[in-house]
This record gives structure tokens, C-alpha cells and sequence, in this order.
């Protein structure tokens, strides 16, 4: 299997002036994020608004970008769904644009139990040959993969790792002790992304990494090369900009932050709007005392 990678940015998704998606925009982005570190970026994520985007929108950002990072990046496509039947659909749809795994999210709103869980994620691996990567975000969902499912899930073949966003270090722990060896677990909060690592994590699904990817490669790198101090030092140094990057739902801040760099990405969809002034300072003056990785040209 392809190497994902332990560095991938939840890439945010381009809007034009009219709020039509702008793909080249996104193409640009995808090669802009994966010269300042990251290792391949996630479409149609939470980060990429994707209760928004039309399902036709969502197919022609994969055959785009995947076109335009070829064998530089990995590509991972946002399958998921609270309908199991839509769900594959979608994965099915996504693994023919040539798009190197999926990401499916936790099903929202109808709130299965983890038997139901299980049986969703199972027929979606089931219908697709795509890597599977599971989504646990509970602050979004409601529902949580308990480590149990999870361990259970990772039994099946192409079910290869989990993003997991529920903070639950504990539950995570259990993961990483319990599922079968080369399962991959990935940070889905930028301020745990260390310590997961520390417990036997493998990296992080990134929402900063859009303007600091290199300082965090370099954190991770560090780490992994036994310099812990100075993991620890970056890492800490980058707690700021994840607080102001999450201080009103994501992924408003980042929008805002990556426009105001200078790279055009455009507004968020309605029922997101810009953020309130107040916000808006907060991010502005934060980013002043960041060097930015993303290149502009």
C-alpha cells in the first residue's frame, strides 16, 4: 500500500468571487501545501466544507487535484455519510477519479449504535478497493467509534488506519495497544498531534499545516529523530496559532488566515460566514508572529 504519509493537510476547498469552486485554485493549493510539508491533502473533509459541496463539485476537486499532484502527494477523498448506501456510492465514484483513499466520517445526525457502526464501515471497505480511513469526531457527530469498534474494524484488510478528533487520549490509547500491527492512527486535532505521537501514533490530518506545514514536519521529524526538547519546544510555539485557528468554527478562521497571506481561497458557504470582528483581529495579530511556509507564487 502507498504511503500516505504522516503529514496531511484537511485541505480547505477555493471559492471563486460568484461561490462557484474554483479548481485550479484548489490544484494550486494542493502543490503549494505539499511544498511546505505536507506529505498529501484530504478533500471534501470537514476543513473542505464538505456538507456543502455538491457531489458532482466533490468529483471533479478529486480528478483535479489528483491530476495536478500526480505521484507527488497522496490524495484522500471525503467519501463518508450518514447513509451507508450513499456513502459507497460516493467511494465508488471517488475510487474512479483515481484518488489514492477515502475518508469516512462517523455517521452523523441518526446516531447508530456501535454494532451499526461497525456494519457501516464494514460494507463501505466491503464495495470499494480504495484504502479506508475511518473519521471519529464526535464534537461533530455526536456518536463515537469506541476503541473496541475500532479494533475490530482494523481486522479488515483495507480499513487501514483512523483520524481520530475526539481529544479521548485514553480511547486512543487503546487503539494503538489494541488494533492489528501497520494500523495507522492520525492525530484529527492539531493540538494533540504530539502527544499522539508519543504514544505510538503515526502523524496528523492538519488544519494549520496550510500556513506552518514545514515547522510542523520539522517538529515531527525531531521527534522521530530522538530530539524530543526541541519537538517540544516547536511544538508549544505553535499553540497560539491553533487556539486563534479554532477560536469560532472551523473552517471559518483558516479561510480567513490563508486569504489574508495572500493566497485566495475565497469565502466560506453559507451557513459558515466570515468571522466577527473581534475574531478576526485575534487571527490577524497571530499571524504576525508566525513565519508562513505556504508559498504564494
Amino acid at each position: 500500500m502507498k504511503d500516505l504519509g504522516r503529514l496531511i493537510t484537511a485541505m480547505v476547498t477555493p471559492f471563486d468571487n460568484k461561490g462557484k469552486v474554483d479548481y485550479a485554485q484548489a490544484a494550486k493549493l494542493a502543490l503549494a501545501c505539499l511544498r511546505s510539508g505536507s506529505d498529501g491533502v484530504v478533500l471534501s473533509g470537514t476543513t473542505g466544507e464538505s456538507p456543502t459541496l455538491l457531489h458532482k463539485e466533490e468529483l471533479k476537486l478529486y480528478a483535479e487535484v489528483k491530476s495536478a499532484v500526480g505521484k507527488r502527494g497522496s490524495v484522500i477523498a471525503g467519501t463518508g455519510s450518514n447513509s451507508t448506501a450513499e456513502a459507497v456510492e460516493a467511494t465508488q465514484a471517488a475510487e474512479k477519479t483515481g484518488v489514492d483513499a477515502c475518508l469516512l466520517v462517523t455517521p452523523y445526525y441518526n446516531k447508530p449504535s456501535q454494532e451499526g457502526l461497525y456494519q457501516h464501515f464494514k460494507t463501505i471497505a466491503e464495495n470499494t478497493g480504495l484504502p479506508c480511513i475511518l473519521y471519529n469526531v464526535p464534537g461533530r457527530t455526536v456518536v463515537s467509534l469506541a476503541a473496541e469498534t475500532v479494533i475490530k474494524l482494523s481486522e479488515i484488510k483495507n480499513i487501514i488506519g483512523i483520524k481520530e478528533a475526539s481529544g479521548n487520549l485514553e480511547e486512543i490509547g487503546k487503539i494503538i495497544s489494541g488494533t492489528k500491527k501497520g494500523f495507522i492512527i492520525w492525530s484529527g486535532n492539531d493540538g494533540d498531534f504530539l502527544p499522539l505521537m508519543k504514544m505510538g501514533g503515526y502523524g496528523v490530518i492538519s488544519v494549520i499545516s496550510h500556513l506552518v506545514g514545514l515547522q510542523m514536519k520539522g517538529c515531527m521529524n525531531k521527534y522521530l529523530a530522538g530530539k524530543v526538547g526541541e519537538a517540544d519546544k516547536i511544538y508549544m510555539s505553535l499553540m497560539p496559532l491553533i487556539k486563534a485557528l479554532f477560536v469560532v468554527s472551523n473552517p471559518v478562521p483558516v479561510k480567513y488566515a490563508i486569504n489574508q497571506v495572500g493566497f485566495n481561497v475565497g469565502k466560506t458557504r453559507l451557513p459558515l460566514v466570515e468571522p466577527d470582528a473581534k475574531s478576526a483581529v485575534l487571527i490577524k495579530e497571530t499571524l504576525k508572529l508566525y513565519k508562513i511556509d505556504l508559498p504564494l507564487d
